[in-house]
């Protein structure tokens, strides 16, 4: 199973390329967080705190669960249905 490290940098990811914006339009700016380190969270090179997990959610605009859950289309959601 994926950590969450990688959950969430598969959603900030997936919401992103969805909105046509980059990382500097979407949440740089919106949320307060730097780039670069923006790019580390992206990349599960860092670990996010809740605090930036919440400034994420107001900035995208989406629910703490939108970022922390895997999307109902990921195949490892697939495998957990067939292994009850």
């Amino acid at each position: 199973m994926e950590d969450m490290p990688d959950i969430l940098a598969l959603n900030l990811r997936r919401l992103r390329l969805a909105k046509g914006t980059t990382q500097e339009e979407e949440r740089g700016r919106r949320a307060d967080i730097d780039r670069s380190y923006l790019g580390t969270i992206e990349r599960a090179e860092h670990k996010a705190t809740v605090v930036i997990v919440g400034r994420l959610t107001a900035a995208l605009p989406v629910l703490p669960r939108g970022l922390l859950e895997l999307p109902a289309n990921h195949p490892h959601l697939a495998r957990l249905s067939e292994n009850p």
